[in-house]
């Protein structure tokens, strides 16, 4: 530590008198100055617009010149026996503050006691302080300065190589502005504790892991931390000035639940822990966040606090997402798929193997057409399962089984109050399939206004829920779509888009009908005789080959669904270990009709087809009369005979038995 001769030597800048100067003066006459009140008068105006390390510098400065002495400090303690001077009066300069120890000079007296005063023979008294008998210092003023409650800050001092007689008025001004030095010390020191204090919080404010803001009543932002400005995506200069309304996310939910919570809070009202999804300026990206706040007792200014939760939120999500997958794969599993693998042998079934294993590993969209029942599920489910998404969802949906009004609702996912009903969040297919492949059967079906969001699904990997705000949500997902329908024909009556078809017949695939491939039906049939015996317990050796001729000579219409229902029904009923299949079952398709009813014919068709059918069967072909099919269906004669033209409607050939022959009049078909 620097010892008290070391502060008190002459600065290089100071004036020191000479040896003539301190031999004319060797007992200080007070100067001539006005009376003690003037004194005081200077002092005080010289020191009343100062604060802080001015007003000290001030102090020493008019006390010594009032009081005729050359030299003024005022100290503090600055640890154990040692004290650091704020202000240091020397020789008509302010000198620079220093530290020095208090043991053995005049000081320590000071700092101890009250007003310590030596006339003169100060360098006698304290031979230790070695620069003060360098500097032939004779006398000494000091006072402590002492604080509200007692304790000693410092003290205040002149001193002067010449002696110091006692003036008393002049004793009282020094204690005077020695009490005004010990307030202004204690000021000080309150004055830094409080900035300390600030700094401290201001750090826990700036640095704190929560959150926090201040907003007006039209929630522009004060200030925020920096917590805030982290997950707001906020630049520090863009904080001052940003509506705090600008960045909460446009859903129908969230709109209310900010319409309530400004509502409390407008009425004076604290509101807090509800959850509220916002948008990052700087990205746009959700960020979901629990919310607090507290408007100030005038009502100007809001404090809020909010908490990220947003991992939380995606991991309820995903958890949520995963269940639905669950819950999903579950009614899969549940659900009767046809068949577990891909029976035959066939060219044209090859043919078709050949293209999914071509096609599987890429992630092509793919158009899978054919008619009911030749296992389109079947063959998506292998270019899955033969894909690099293959540890990922397979997502069916079937197009033709959802209501109207609720496709975009299934495929898409809704927002909580998207629309009565919606009491809830859904996630839709798509975004169950996210990472897999989403199969949209019956894609024919489709309403043109959803066409148009499954084609951007496609072109832009993202789409909107229903009620959804303006942050689409984006998904990798693998389009396989099926239809037992003509799409060409579709697009040129403008039933379906034709950008939306390119876009899907990326890679077709046409499954052929089970007739075209009749080699396969024996290994089909053997492999559903296995499977459905042994459903049911029962021991089936073989079939019997009467059973497999039948087989082999029907056109099978209903395609591998129909044998599926033909062999099961045959299992049922076999009395024992041969397999043998009654012959009424097989109905016989009318001549001349298309290959596929449904693949050929509008729906209403279909079924029109169909009902005159079974009415002509029941009235034995008979078109006229009070029993014929026209009076049964109520129509006219030539009416029916013009509807069974257009529909490709003909009698089965007739029995060549003269019996049958007799047995035919005129108003026959």
């Amino acid at each position: 530590m620097a010892s008290h001769s070391q502060a008190l030597e002459h600065d290089s800048d100071s004036r020191s008198l000479s040896d003539a100067d301190i031999s004319s003066a060797d007992v200080a006459t007070p100067p001539a100055e006005p009376g003690d009140a003037a004194v005081l008068q200077a002092i005080a105006e010289g020191t009343a617009q100062s604060t802080g390390n001015e007003f000290f510098r001030q102090l020493v400065q008019h006390l010594a010149r009032a009081l005729g002495v050359e030299y003024a400090m005022v100290a503090e303690f600055a640890g154990e026996n040692r004290v650091r001077t704020l202000a240091y009066w020397k020789q008509g300069l302010i000198a620079d503050n220093v530290e020095y120890d208090l043991p053995g000079t005049p000081c320590e007296d000071v700092v101890r006691g009250d007003l310590c005063h030596h006339p003169s023979g100060v360098a006698r008294k304290f031979p230790l302080d070695v620069p003060l008998t360098e500097m032939a210092i004779e006398s000494y003023l000091g006072v402590p300065l002492v604080a509200r409650d007692g304790s000693h800050l410092g003290h205040l001092c002149v001193f002067d190589r010449r002696p110091m007689p006692a003036v008393p008025q002049q004793l009282l001004i020094f204690k005077i502005f020695a009490a005004r030095a010990g307030a202004e010390l204690a000021r000080l020191r309150v004055e830094h504790s409080l900035v300390e204090s600030e700094q401290r919080y201001r750090d826990l404010f700036d640095e704190a892991p929560i959150a926090y803001i201040l907003e007006d009543v039209d929630s522009r932002f004060i200030k925020a931390n920096q917590a805030a400005i982290r997950i707001l995506g906020l630049k520090p200069e863009e904080v001052a000035g940003t509506l705090g309304m600008s960045l909460v996310a446009e859903t129908p939910e969230n709109q209310r639940r900010i319409r309530e919570a400004l509502a409390s809070v407008g009425q004076g009202a604290s509101v807090g822990g509800f959850v509220v999804e916002l948008r990052r300026k700087d990205n746009g990206n959700p960020v979901w966040v629990q919310w607090w706040s507290k408007p100030e007792p005038d009502g100007k200014y809001t404090r809020t606090m909010i908490v990220d939760i947003t991992e939380r939120v995606l991991m309820e999500q995903e958890q949520a997402r995963l269940r639905a997958q669950n819950l999903y794969l579950q009614e899969e599993i549940k659900a009767d798929h046809n068949f577990e693998e891909i029976v035959g042998q066939s060219v044209p079934l090859l043919h078709v193997l050949e293209n999914v294993r071509r096609v599987a590993p890429t992630d092509a969209s793919v158009l899978i057409s054919g008619e009911t029942g030749t296992g389109k599920e079947l063959i998506a489910r292998a270019i899955h399962s033969n894909s690099k998404r293959r540890d990922r969802p397979l997502i069916k949906v079937n197009c033709a089984a959802l209501p109207t009004g609720l496709v975009e609702s299934e495929l898409f996912g809704h927002e909580k109050g998207a629309f009565t009903g919606a009491i809830a969040r859904r996630i839709g297919r798509f975004e169950l399939a996210d990472g897999g492949t989403i199969f949209l059967d019956e894609i024919g079906e489709i309403p043109l206004e959803v066409q148009v969001k499954l084609l951007r699904v496609l072109q832009e990997r993202e789409f909107d829920r229903v009620g959804g705000g303006k942050s689409p949500i984006s998904v990798d997902v693998r389009v396989i779509a099926a239809t037992n329908r003509d799409l060409l024909s579709a697009v040129r009556a403008k039933t379906f888009r034709e950008d939306l078809y390119y876009r899907l017949n990326v890679f077709p695939l046409r499954l052929p009908p089970l007739r075209e491939r009749k080699s396969d039906i024996p290994l089909l049939a053997h492999f559903l005789v296995k499977k459905f015996a042994t459903s049911i317990g029962k021991s089936i050796e073989r079939i019997s080959a009467e059973a497999l001729a039948r087989l082999d000579a029907y056109d099978w219409p209903g395609n591998v669904r129909e044998l599926e229902n033909v062999i099961e029904r045959a299992v049922i009923l076999a009395p024992g270990p041969v397999l043998d299949i009654d012959p009424d079952v097989f109905v016989p398709r009318p001549a001349g009709s298309q290959s596929s009813v449904e693949q050929s014919l509008p729906s209403l068709e279909n079924v029109e087809h169909a009902h005159i059918c079974r009415v002509l069967e029941e009235t034995s072909w008979i078109i006229e009369g009070p029993k014929g099919a026209a009076r049964v269906l109520g129509l006219h004669p030539n009416t029916l005979r013009s509807r069974l033209k257009k529909l490709g409607i003909a009698r089965p050939p007739l029995d060549s038995s003269p019996g049958a022959a007799d047995g035919a009049t005129t108003r026959d078909l």
